[in-house]
């Protein structure tokens, strides 16, 4: 396990040396464009004879890495909390019915408007795959990533109310859309159908649970950090309470990913006003950054080498080119088109609905989901998509993102702002 965490430390700090140096990218899609380029040119090698077995061993060390249990065990929770600690929570409340629109109904019908679409479609691809199987992808590749979002949102420039819409919905959508793959993936398990009362119990349980247990939890460490002025303790304390609390919330089978959110936003906001000293402010502060970049950096490195283990066909590639033009539409009905459509309820600036739908990048979470699917060749088929779908989502959409923003928003307002002057 050392070995393994030292040669993703080694090479992660590496790609984004030379990233840092002579490319220039902001670092989360440098490192993963860096390392996909490096995994295929081992291929390539390989294919030539020239791999002096590099390749071999680099699939022997990602199988090593339980991709699925590195990510949503272990640094999903250090993630979220640290997404959630910079979030502005007075402002949050401000657009409260909009975040949660966004992240629990417009999720919902992603799903299913992306699930049914890829069942429609993909035999003009020559490729099969079951309704259930479409439906979890659907649920997998629907919610916004906010590791992927957050990471790149830092660069587009957008509106404070828009880039705080968009970091709300990735932050607490992601929980949204792990329970409604878990509830997807018991159905595939047992053959069955839950009725509707069933499943929106599930959904109460493990979302209202999360929330309520992240509520209970964030008031505890709130109180423990205000009762102590010692910055090294109340550092272990914020880091205790995010993998304990992730841990726990498992074994009540509650939303772990939905109680992270909840304590990095009473901690980051009540808890840095009321109960940290400037010290430990800082040094909270300085602490959580640099666990969100180093953590940031080693999973989209990760992301790019996984290609080494995802299986592509021709049919394989034009069944994802489908799957990403039906993902952009329902992503664009679901969400873009409610915002562009009703100004007043949303109060964001026009154009945001252009913003919010080619904003919304996919990063590792739907790979890591896809990876926990049952082993056969309908897995592969919808890990080679999900894949596919995003590497296209963080280097095309992420790098262009900045411009959607200008072109749609900013340019916009200022030129509104002109002809009303």
């Amino acid at each position: 396990m050392l070995e393994i965490t030292a040669i993703c430390l080694v090479l992660t700090a590496l790609l984004a040396y030379l990233n840092q140096r002579f490319i220039g990218l902001p670092i989360p899609i440098g490192v993963m464009a860096a390392a996909l380029l490096l995994s295929l040119a081992l291929v390539g090698l390989d294919a030539a004879g020239w791999d002096f077995g590099l390749r071999e061993y680099e699939e022997s060390l990602l199988r090593s890495i339980d991709f699925s249990s590195v990510l949503m065990q272990g640094m999903l929770s250090l993630l979220l909390f640290a997404g959630a600690l910079h979030v502005d929570l007075s402002e949050l409340k401000a657009y409260r019915w909009q975040v949660g629109a966004l992240s629990v109904v417009s999720t919902l019908l992603s799903t299913l408007a992306v699930g049914y679409g890829t069942w429609l479609s993909l035999p003009w691809a020559g490729l099969q795959l079951p309704l259930i199987y479409c439906l979890l992808f659907g649920a997998l590749i629907s919610p916004t990533d906010p590791i992927a979002v957050m990471g790149i949102l830092k660069t587009a420039g957008a509106p404070k109310n828009l880039e705080l819409v968009i970091a709300g919905e990735s932050l607490f959508n992601d929980g949204v859309g792990v329970v409604i793959f878990s509830l997807l993936l018991g159905m595939l398990a047992s053959g069955a159908a839950p009725s509707a009362g069933q499943g929106l119990q599930l959904l109460l349980h493990e979302a209202g649970g999360g929330l309520l247990f992240g509520l209970v939890l964030g008031t505890i460490t709130f109180w423990l950090l205000r009762s102590v002025d010692s910055y090294e303790v109340e550092v272990m304390l914020t880091l205790a309470a995010v993998t304990g609390g992730y841990a726990l919330a498992s074994r009540l089978h509650v939303s772990g990913p939905l109680a992270m959110v909840v304590v990095g936003l009473i901690v980051g906001n009540g808890g840095r006003r009321l109960a940290m000293s400037d010290t430990t402010r800082h040094y909270v502060d300085l602490f959580w950054e640099l666990i969100d970049e180093i953590l940031n950096a080693v999973l989209f490195v990760l992301i790019g080498m996984e290609v080494l283990l995802v299986t592509f066909t021709a049919n394989i590639f034009i069944a994802a080119a489908v799957a990403m033009v039906v993902t952009l539409l329902a992503r664009a009905l679901t969400v873009g088109l409610p915002v562009s459509l009703l100004p007043n309820t949303f109060k964001l600036p026009r154009g945001s609905g252009w913003v919010l739908t080619w904003g919304g990048l996919r990063g590792g979470i739907s790979v890591a989901l896809a990876l926990s699917l049952p082993a056969g060749p309908e897995r592969n088929t919808v890990l080679a998509l999900t894949y596919c779908i995003v590497v296209f989502s963080i280097l095309g959409q992420g790098l262009t993102v900045g411009q959607v923003v200008r072109r749609a928003v900013t340019e916009r307002a200022a030129t509104q702002s002109d002809a009303s002057g």
